[in-house]
């Protein structure tokens, strides 16, 4: 990770902390900063678009910290998506074993990070254009599914097993055609 610039290490940690998934899973910094740094490694080398980079890695932290999430049993994937695991609140455990506590209210008051204009436009701008790529692509090999591909992928977090599983073809292939798609786009871009 010594290869790694500081200008790209702090947009990284940006996109993480601007992340929605981040509050309330502070304790889990490392290992969301470490997953989004093995998934875009290919990524951070080859866009030299700053608000292009930052829009992919917007993507990948969401996947990446679904992920980690998943992994460490915050979250779950059920029917209706993705879901929070239920917790067991601070009161119950309290009451159960000290009773002297059984008046006490713990409260957090949840902060929304919002986004600045300017970079709602830059991300309205950048996703425009990925949208006409991947329209573009789409035409040119309807069969291939890329646009169900880059929506299960990318914005519903699924593995490339859940994917095969969807889309009746083998893992391996996934594979591929999310090498070939990401190539094309990225193509496109530069």
């Amino acid at each position: 990770m010594e290869s790694l610039s500081q200008e790209k290490r702090l947009l990284i940690e940006k996109c993480i902390k601007n992340n929605k998934k981040f509050q309330n899973n502070e304790d889990l910094y490392d290992d969301f900063f470490n997953e989004t740094y093995q998934k875009s490694l290919s990524l951070l080398s080859s866009v030299s678009s700053e608000s292009t980079l930052e829009l992919y890695l917007n993507r990948v932290v969401t996947s990446a910290m679904i992920n980690v999430l998943k992994d460490s049993g915050r979250l779950r994937r059920t029917s209706q998506g993705y879901q929070a695991t239920p917790s067991v609140s601070l009161d119950s455990v309290y009451d159960r074993f000290n009773p002297e506590f059984t008046n006490k209210k713990i409260m957090f008051k949840q902060i929304d990070l919002e986004e600045s204009p300017e970079d709602a436009f830059i991300k309205r701008e950048v996703l425009k254009n990925i949208t006409q790529i991947l329209n573009k692509i789409e035409q040119q090999e309807p069969d291939k599914k890329y646009l169900t591909l880059f929506k299960l992928r990318y914005e519903d977090g699924l593995t490339q097993n859940e994917i095969a599983e969807e889309l009746g073809v083998s893992q391996s292939d996934v594979s591929k055609r999310l090498f070939k798609l990401m190539s094309k786009v990225k193509e496109a871009l530069n």
